[in-house]
């Protein structure tokens, strides 16, 4: 039997020959192969092993880099503290020079003294004139020369701050479009200290003046809370002393303060105004001894003259308006919510 004009044994033949030609070659190539499939899955496990320990590697440095910026602002936060501890108590109480300062008033201590003197001997002289015994003079010229300018003193640094609070959070909005913009703190702050308007405008124009004089931003922006005893001002000296020791986004950290502050600010809005009910009625509380006074002198003035024109009615006044002075103190306190 034929197949493609060969015989059928010569075919047989030519198979065996190219199966025993196969198995040889295989059996030469075999340890070859075999150590070839053996370095690629080696090579495969050792890729996948560098690979895995590039990123535990990666998660490692990220959190020993958060944990060491933790750190830094934990330190940093600490550090502030310290240095805020004697600024609080200067603060809280602070001495006529830093009140007049806080104040806005270019006033010398000697000269705000002799002022206080004149303000007593005219408050004396205004007395004397009204009937005042001579005995409650001397008591008339001290609340003229250390009450009354101290009051006025007083009076005035509530109104700056007051004014401070309205257009700081502005400032702060104009200070981070100028970072966003591209320029950098220092510009920004010389722009509030030329363009932003009274109290603030002083503020920061002292910052430029320490900045120049050789302090660091940081610093230079810790002492405006001296002149400016506010939460808020302390606020912004922290937010810029923790991104110059850590770093960080200052557009995004000043932007969130500036809504803080505009929060806060609603919210002391919101307890005046649930607060006005109290405080009125203390003040109808408080004003009628006054009224009814003035209505007895209009219907009896011979009845109600005689606390203005004898010793015992002096007696009288002196100790009702000290018990007076109290309650309103004490409705006062009431009334005053801090936020």
């Amino acid at each position: 039997m034929t197949v493609l004009g060969l015989p059928l044994g010569v075919l047989a033949f030519i198979a065996l020959a190219g199966l025993g030609v196969g198995g040889v070659l295989y059996a030469l190539f075999f340890t070859s192969i075999e150590n070839e499939q053996k370095t690629a899955k080696r090579l495969s496990s050792i890729k996948s092993q560098s690979t895995d320990s590039a990123t535990r590697r990666a998660v490692h440095d990220r959190a020993a880099e958060g944990a060491k910026r933790k750190k830094q602002i934990q330190d940093s936060l600490s550090e502030i503290d310290e240095r805020n501890k004697g600024r609080t108590k200067d603060a809280t109480n602070p001495s006529l020079k830093r009140m007049l300062q806080q104040a806005g008033l270019k006033v010398e201590l000697r000269t705000f003294y002799m002022y206080s003197v004149v303000c007593g001997v005219v408050v004396t002289l205004f007395a004397l004139v009204m009937g005042v015994s001579p005995l409650f003079l001397i008591g008339v010229f001290f609340a003229g020369a250390f009450g009354l300018p101290r009051w006025a003193v007083s009076f005035l640094r509530k109104r700056r701050m007051k004014a401070f609070l309205e257009e700081f959070p502005n400032a702060i909005d104009v200070i981070v479009r100028a970072i966003k913009s591209g320029l950098p703190l220092n510009d920004g702050l010389r722009l509030i200290a030329s363009e932003a308007r009274e109290p603030v405008k002083s503020e920061f124009r002292h910052i430029v003046e320490a900045q120049q004089l050789g302090l660091s931003t940081p610093d230079a922006c810790g002492r405006m809370y001296a002149t400016m005893p506010l939460p808020e001002a302390n606020f912004f000296a922290i937010v810029i002393q923790i991104q110059a020791k850590a770093g960080g986004n200052l557009a995004e950290a000043l932007g969130n303060l500036s809504r803080v502050l505009r929060d806060r600010k609603k919210m002391k809005a919101k307890v005046n105004a649930m607060s006005m009910e109290a405080k009125a009625s203390a003040a109808i509380i408080a004003s009628l001894p006054f009224i009814v006074t003035f209505l007895v002198y209009l219907t009896s003035p011979e009845y109600i003259m005689l606390l203005f024109t004898t010793n015992t009615g002096y007696l009288i006044l002196g100790a009702s308006g000290v018990w007076m002075s109290i309650g309103v103190f004490v409705m006062r306190q009431m009334i005053n919510f801090e936020v």
